[in-house]
């Protein structure tokens, strides 16, 4: 009987295992769908206010087209480093990796620096979100991402302790796999941003 029982546990068990990075990654991008319905609730928010100034600034008085730029190059660098990153992890190349998961995080970090800069500004000049929808809609949209690239940035920092102190084991590539997803679909959603918040504001 315990015979029979450790010969029917033991292969289910290890297809439990071989299983789980696929069950965590399915997991992972339901999460990101409804990310993605999050974000998507909130730009079209900023739609429907944008035109409500209530008075105040509009977006072509407030915006600096050059900053957001140097902000978009720094965000999308990171996400291209990641990539090779993640590539010299699979190769093995662990010293690499890391070096490229470092960069990752220091561009992030430049990143979040420049927006808390902008979001200083625009508070010192009187135009915080309580000013008007529009600003209250902006600081929403543009905050909420920016929290989650924050959040990107300690994982990014646990991945990298784990790296050292666990190595490349199957569950930390998968870690790193959906650590992966999760950034670059940061950067997709930082491209609608800069199209509809900025460059529209800009030019509208």
């Amino acid at each position: 009987m315990t015979t029979d029982t450790a010969t029917m546990t033991g292969p289910v068990g290890h297809g439990a295992d071989h299983d789980a990075p696929g069950l965590h990654a399915l997991g992972f991008w339901l999460y990101l769908m409804t990310d993605l319905i999050v974000f998507s609730a909130l730009f079209a928010t900023y739609v429907v206010l944008a035109p409500n100034t209530a008075g105040g600034p509009s977006a072509r008085e407030l915006f600096h087209l050059p900053e957001v730029f140097v902000e978009t190059m720094l965000l999308l660098t990171s996400s291209v480093v990641f990539g090779y990153a993640s590539l010299a992890l699979g190769a093995g190349k662990k010293g690499l990796g890391l070096a490229g998961l470092v960069l990752t995080f220091l561009l992030g970090l430049g990143f979040i620096v420049m927006e808390l800069g902008e979001f200083s500004r625009l508070i010192l000049a009187g135009a915080g979100p309580q000013r008007s929808g529009f600003l209250s809609a902006f600081f929403t949209l543009v905050g909420t991402h920016g929290a989650h690239v924050t959040v990107g940035l300690l994982w990014l920092a646990v991945m990298m302790g784990q790296i050292l102190t666990k190595g490349l084991t199957v569950p930390v590539r998968s870690r790193l796999a959906r650590l992966g997803m999760f950034w670059h679909f940061l950067d997709i959603i930082w491209i609608g941003l800069f199209t509809v918040v900025y460059l529209m504001g800009v030019m509208s």
